[in-house]
């Protein structure tokens, strides 16, 4: 999740691009409530330091360090936005090993310039991630 604190470096109050978004302990942070998570969750958050952005799950944390142990070779990513955390964190994960899924309908781009998202799709795609939709994996799941 993202988890920034008030003054983090990507707010555009200290000079950065963004505005203010996912503030620790806020509303605006809180898992959307339709989101059903099991009790033995364990939350990964980043971009907890004010002076350090980090777009990717990956970026200052020890996700691949915790899926490893658990024996994991394969993610699901999907949230937003596209064009920037997801397409880090699908790219960090190509990266560290892991067959990667883009949850194309469980995604959302910001799409600041209008190609932004069909250009991280293609990204993620070339370098190795599989693009899918809730419909295509659900099933799957399901049967396990």
């Amino acid at each position: 999740r993202d988890w920034h604190p008030l003054n983090h470096c990507s707010f555009k109050p200290q000079g950065g691009p963004w505005p203010i978004h996912c503030v620790q302990g806020t509303p605006g942070a809180q898992f959307h409530a339709y989101l059903a998570l099991p009790k033995n969750t364990v939350i990964i958050s980043s971009a907890y330091d004010p002076r350090t952005e980090a777009y990717s799950g990956f970026d200052g944390t020890d996700l691949a360090s915790r899926l490893t142990k658990q024996g994991i070779q394969q993610i699901l990513v999907g949230g937003l936005a596209t064009e920037y955390c997801v397409k880090s964190t699908v790219l960090d994960g190509l990266k560290a090993g892991f067959k990667v899924y883009f949850l194309s309908d469980a995604s959302r781009a910001i799409n600041a310039k209008p190609e932004d998202e069909k250009k991280a799709v293609e990204k993620m795609v070339a370098a190795g991630a599989r693009s899918l939709t809730l419909d295509e994996i659900l099933p799957r799941l399901a049967s396990k």
